[in-house]
């Protein structure tokens, strides 16, 4: 029988693997509830014998205690920004300046599709996890270890005998647009303004002092580079990803290698639309020549590598027509304004909805009911209103006015003092009701089953609920 250390470092073992085949190579073996019985079993492993715990065991990715604040970390090697291009033309242009440079010698690309997310640089010293910083100014980040251990895809020890003594990973945090729509539909039942694209949501995520927190957002991570490496030898991009990939983190699995510009642009062209199948957000491609030693010989000018750059896909935009703007009222009476749209076709969904924000938003872009609109979702989980088109007007269009009593149950609305928010003050408003109810009963509240929003709609409506004490009043008859 195998003593209580062997059986914990076997359970580790097994849970590494587990995560790399469900991370890394997107074919997992065993469920999820078989998952979490191991995990499970190493927690109460470790809680009896706590001389095994050690830093890079799976139970150890969030932290018991918040932290007091962010410590900066000096980046070894600049993360620099990169230079964009926004057609074919000056993508060729750079493979022309690409060329010129290396004379005569044949060039393979590189190409990756640029993740909307927030750039990280991950450090692993003898094969262990040992700190993780944002990009910050390019030379110093926000040292955010303790919510970079929070994802599940981030291996705390390398997936290699053979360790180095150095490995530096760099790659991008995201949320996946299905996350950004539960903790904003969370966040509006609160009363909270929405996270307005993944990008926003997963900054504020690793800005949390409190691991805690960080790890109920289910951020992700894809590894797309190397910073310092000492003990191991990387000749090309195309090995560091493998590398990368092998020592257990996830990279993306759409990458390619193209020898001619045109071969390059007609995959590009081609993830244009495809793009919006993804379960992220990206907004272009990454192109970044294959050798590293024609990578060091090209170098660099004063603000970019001369051997990589972005392409960047036009934001998805389109003129439709607001037909009216209905009032919403939150769980705490504030009254949020919507655009009903004639429906149009953007970033692969039909948009016939879009948040107006405010009153002062409102009136800072002057949109009137009638107007013609430019929309736009590109990185936008919530699509929003850019502006009106005043010169398309014919007369008929009109101005909107917040109502002065709410429209769910007619109680006077006051708008807050030096405030761009109208807000209901009746106490026994249905509408504040309905949002209260949901929030209550959401799975990160008291998870009551069986009560959700069609549930809620038809308890509020029926006035069998008119408060939260009703729910425990209820009986059968």
């Amino acid at each position: 029988m195998p003593s209580s250390a062997q059986r914990a470092e076997e359970l580790r073992r097994q849970i590494d693997h587990h995560n790399y085949l469900y991370y890394v190579e997107a074919k997992p073996e065993i469920s999820d509830r078989e998952f979490d019985r191991l995990l499970k079993e190493l927690q109460d492993l470790e809680a009896a014998h706590p001389d095994l715990v050690t830093p890079d065991s799976p139970t150890q990715r969030v932290g018991g205690q918040p932290i007091e604040g962010f410590a900066i970390v000096k980046h070894r090697v600049p993360m620099l920004s990169i230079d964009n291009t926004y057609n074919a033309d000056e993508l060729r242009e750079f493979d022309r300046r690409v060329r010129k440079l290396l004379p005569g010698e044949p060039v393979t690309y590189v190409v990756e599709l640029k993740i909307d997310g927030v750039a990280i640089s991950l450090i692993y010293e003898e094969g262990r996890f040992a700190v993780g910083a944002t990009r910050g100014d390019g030379e110093r980040g926000d040292d955010v270890t303790h919510n970079l251990k929070t994802i599940r895809g981030l291996p705390l020890r390398l997936r290699t005998k053979k360790l180095p003594r150095l490995f530096e990973a760099r790659g991008e945090v995201y949320m996946t647009t299905q996350e950004l729509a539960r903790i904003n539909r969370a966040r509006t039942a609160k009363g909270l303004e929405p996270f307005a694209n993944p990008r926003n949501s997963t900054a504020g995520s690793l800005k949390l002092l409190d691991p805690r927190q960080c790890a109920q957002r289910n951020l992700q991570l894809f590894a797309y580079s190397l910073g310092v490496v000492e003990g191991l030898t990387i000749k090309s991009q195309w090995e560091a990803l493998e590398h990368l990939k092998e020592y257990g983190l996830p990279v993306n699995p759409h990458i390619a290698k193209f020898d001619s510009i045109d071969a390059m642009l007609e995959h590009i062209t081609g993830w244009a639309e495809r793009r919006h199948e993804l379960p992220y957000e990206t907004d272009g491609m990454v192109i970044k020549v294959n050798d590293f030693d024609q990578q060091r010989r090209l170098g660099y000018t004063s603000k970019a590598p001369r051997w990589v750059v972005a392409y960047k896909y036009e934001a998805e935009q389109a003129l439709t027509r607001l037909l009216k703007i209905e009032v919403q009222v939150g769980k705490t009476g504030i009254l949020t304004p919507v655009a009903h749209l004639e429906p149009v076709k953007l970033a692969g969904t039909t948009v016939a909805r879009a948040s107006l924000h405010n009153a002062d938003e409102i009136a800072r872009k002057d949109i009137r009911i009638g107007d013609t609109v430019l929309v736009e979702k590109a990185g936008e989980i919530i699509p929003y209103v850019i502006r009106s088109e005043p010169g398309a007007r014919t007369g008929s269009e009109k101005a909107f006015h917040f109502p002065s009593k709410c429209p769910v149950c007619g109680a006077p609305v006051e708008r807050e003092e030096g405030g761009a928010y109208f807000r209901c003050m009746g106490p026994a408003c249905p509408a504040q009701l309905k949002e209260r109810l949901r929030f209550f009963a959401h799975r990160n509240a008291m998870d009551i089953e069986g009560l959700g929003s069609a549930m809620v709609e038809q308890l509020v409506d029926t006035s069998l609920v008119k408060s939260i004490p009703d729910l425990y009043r209820m009986t059968l008859d």
